[in-house]
């Protein structure tokens, strides 16, 4: 049982956001606001979706990318987060599985997405 107050809190956070629908196996490109010192600037973060948990404004949303050397580099975001400035669907992925983990063992072509056709 949740407390009324909590929730009309939660659902006035949900719709001021302005999110694109989006499932595991998308290309995202992810805008976060990365504040150093007394200066703020915006970062991009592109990588493949391949996780989404929870659910009202604890809902997060897992991104992994191949960084330099060839490292697997993920990043979990709360998805009703103030730190996000924006999130771009770049390409949507055709998967047959809501968790993409195997990923994290596949390298190079293995590791590919077939992109959803319509």
């Amino acid at each position: 049982m949740r407390n009324r107050y909590i929730e009309a809190f939660e659902n006035a956070q949900v719709e001021k956001k302005n999110i694109p629908e989006f499932r595991a196996g998308d290309t995202l490109r992810v805008a976060v606001r990365i504040k150093e010192g007394n200066k703020e600037r915006v970062q991009n973060f592109e990588g493949v979706c391949i996780a989404i948990r929870g659910a009202g404004t604890g809902k997060t949303f897992t991104v992994r990318k191949i960084g330099a050397n060839n490292v697997g580099v993920e990043r979990i975001f709360p998805l009703y987060s103030d730190s996000i400035e924006k999130i771009e669907v770049l390409r949507r992925g055709k998967v047959r599985r809501a968790k993409l983990f195997y990923l994290r063992d596949r390298k190079g072509k293995a590791a590919r997405i077939k992109e959803l056709r319509k």
